[in-house]
């Protein structure tokens, strides 16, 4: 059994689902747009597991200017998104990032702050003085410097919200969603010409596009691909503290445990030791992890987290791009309407609006227009010249 679409996406997370609401929604395409999703209950989904922060304190311009156009359509996510005149409330708070450093690391929170400030980014540099006055719960001992996001320039939201509003709205707009998983791809004369799935059922296309996730290797695969992306586990912790934090952003220690508060709560995480690290599908949560790792880091910093209580946890995946930990984005250089959305290391939910925009953009016009996302693409791999993220977690 075949059918047509002028794009087939595989993968109905945050990623495909935004392609397809900016392309059904845009005024130069006119064409049938399928989703293929292997879980409709996005149990395991990235987008639903995902701590669903966003910053602009990224140490690339390109980066930067995602997550800003990022910001403002979470802001405005109403206008864009509802169905029937419904209102949508992610929950957007921004109370900031707080980058901190020792002395070794002074020297890279000072050339990001540099590159910041010429992106126009509402950051400053904060001394220990400065902090502790403004923090007077953060113990300022070992760090030299810190880097604050001003002005409700950076958060955090309701990441399963903003993905649940993408699809609805795609589905509003005519876009099919197909339960099912690709398990193969005709490539003819350098093009996909279907995508195959599991059951048999094949989809002949004009574009196929890689919104795969942690799955993106395999789905690359199927076209005679090679992509440099794995899945990693990141395990997110839930505690409770007795004493508030008043303005507490989400903070960033310099051994990489990260904390922000969640409600009455907070949630913490960090990336587990290289040796523990693998490239995998599981997600059940490594409880170890926080005893040995996190709750010392947290004591140390905020001393009223010495005497914190563990209530809950999950486990998600960062889709890992093991080259330089930024996004692939746009057509193979030789399978030429295979196009990627793939490789965010953790920061894809806050960039998903921009990618979205940008690859409908790419299909319909043949370029970029509101973004230029030239700096993600493919051939930098094989060109040897990696974009290098600094600021991952």
């Amino acid at each position: 059994m075949a059918q047509r679409f002028d794009v087939v996406i595989i993968g109905g997370g945050v990623m495909g689902c935004a392609t397809a609401y900016f392309l059904a929604n845009d005024p130069g395409f006119g064409g049938r747009v399928a989703v293929v999703e292997r879980d409709p209950s996005y149990a395991t989904a990235s987008s639903a597991l995902s701590a669903s922060s966003i910053r602009q304190q990224f140490s690339t311009p390109a980066n930067i200017a995602l997550s800003r156009f990022g910001l403002e359509f979470l802001r405005t996510v109403t206008m864009h998104l509802s169905v029937d005149g419904d209102a949508i409330d992610l929950g957007l708070r921004t109370p900031g990032y707080l980058y901190l450093a020792t002395p070794a690391g002074e020297p890279v929170l000072r050339q990001n702050h540099a590159i910041q400030r010429a992106c126009d980014v509402p950051v400053a540099l904060q001394t220990p003085d400065a902090l502790a006055a403004r923090f007077p719960w953060l113990s300022t001992e070992g760090i030299v410097l810190g880097s604050l996001g001003l002005d409700g320039s950076e958060g955090w939201f309701d990441g399963y919200g903003l993905m649940q509003a993408f699809r609805r709205k795609a589905k509003a707009l005519g876009v099919t969603f197909i339960t099912g998983e690709a398990s193969g791809m005709e490539v003819r004369g350098g093009r996909v010409a279907s995508v195959t799935l599991a059951d048999g059922t094949r989809l002949d296309c004009g574009v196929a596009v890689n919104a795969g996730g942690p799955r993106a290797r395999s789905v690359a695969a199927l076209a005679g691909v090679e992509l440099p992306v794995s899945a990693r586990k990141r395990c997110v912790f839930v505690f409770d503290c007795r004493q508030e934090l008043p303005g507490c952003p989400l903070v960033i220690d310099p051994s990489g445990v990260w904390f922000r508060p969640e409600g009455k709560t907070f949630i913490c995480g960090a990336p587990p030791p290289e040796s523990r690290d693998p490239d995998t599908l599981d997600l059940t949560v490594e409880h170890d992890l926080f005893d040995e790792y996190l709750w010392p880091a947290l004591a140390e910093r905020v001393p009223a987290f010495e005497a914190i209580k563990v209530t809950g946890a999950w486990a998600g995946h960062y889709e890992y791009n093991d080259v330089d930990q930024n996004a692939i984005i746009g057509p193979h250089p030789e399978v030429t309407n295979l196009l990627f959305a793939n490789g965010f290391s953790g920061h894809g939910l806050q960039q998903a609006p921009g990618v979205g925009r940008g690859l409908a953009e790419r299909i319909v016009y043949g370029e970029y227009r509101t973004l230029d996302l030239t700096p993600f693409r493919y051939e930098r791999l094989a060109e040897g010249k990696p974009l290098r993220e600094l600021n991952v977690i």
